[in-house]
């Protein structure tokens, strides 16, 4: 399998590189690793600009990501989800495509959640950005909502360069992995 190594901090880790239709990237996966998240928050809390009053990240690789940031700093974090609960008093959704899902789904804020972002100057924290299409949805429904998108904080951008998010990195994109072909006995 073909990897892509980064460094955050002292951790180090070979990044398996991945087909999600099209296009392969070197997959970030924060859901379980403790320690890379930890150097991730650390680092992102070095460059956070002032001022931010809340976090926002949509679920779910980038939460444990949130958490830390928020721990670090005492800044507050709000989810949103990417489907509608049972238990969400008047939600806010919105339709985004992303390069990994290629397919359109929901970014949901639950109503609960918009009086903690009213008024306040509030920093989209996520894992990785590439299109942006799960970005501009997110800015889209926290305008909405009266939040004032102040910062982009991302461990890593991913494709074409940007300069409208704060990153610890940059992840290429690689043409489209070949299918394994298996042999015949």
């Amino acid at each position: 399998m073909n990897t892509h190594q980064i460094r955050i901090g002292q951790e180090v880790r070979d990044l398996p590189i991945v087909d999600v239709g099209g296009v392969s990237v070197a997959l970030l996966n924060l859901l379980g690793d403790t320690d890379l998240v930890e150097a991730a928050a650390v680092a992102l809390a070095e460059v956070m600009p002032e001022g931010i009053e809340a976090f926002v990240t949509p679920e779910v690789k980038a939460v444990p990501l949130a958490h830390a940031l928020s721990r670090n700093t005492g800044v507050p974090y709000v989810v949103i989800r990417k489907t509608e609960k049972p238990y969400m008093v008047d939600a806010i959704t919105r339709s985004v495509v992303s390069i990994t899902t290629g397919r359109p789904q929901n970014l949901v804020l639950d109503g609960g959640d918009v009086q903690r972002l009213r008024g306040r100057r509030v920093a989209i924290v996520d894992d990785v950005v590439s299109t942006g299409g799960t970005l501009h949805g997110l800015i889209d429904l926290l305008e909405q909502v009266g939040a004032e998108v102040v910062a982009t904080m991302v461990v890593f951008t991913e494709g074409d360069a940007r300069d409208d998010v704060v990153s610890l990195g940059h992840l290429p994109l690689y043409p489209a992995q070949p299918a394994a072909v298996e042999e015949e006995a």
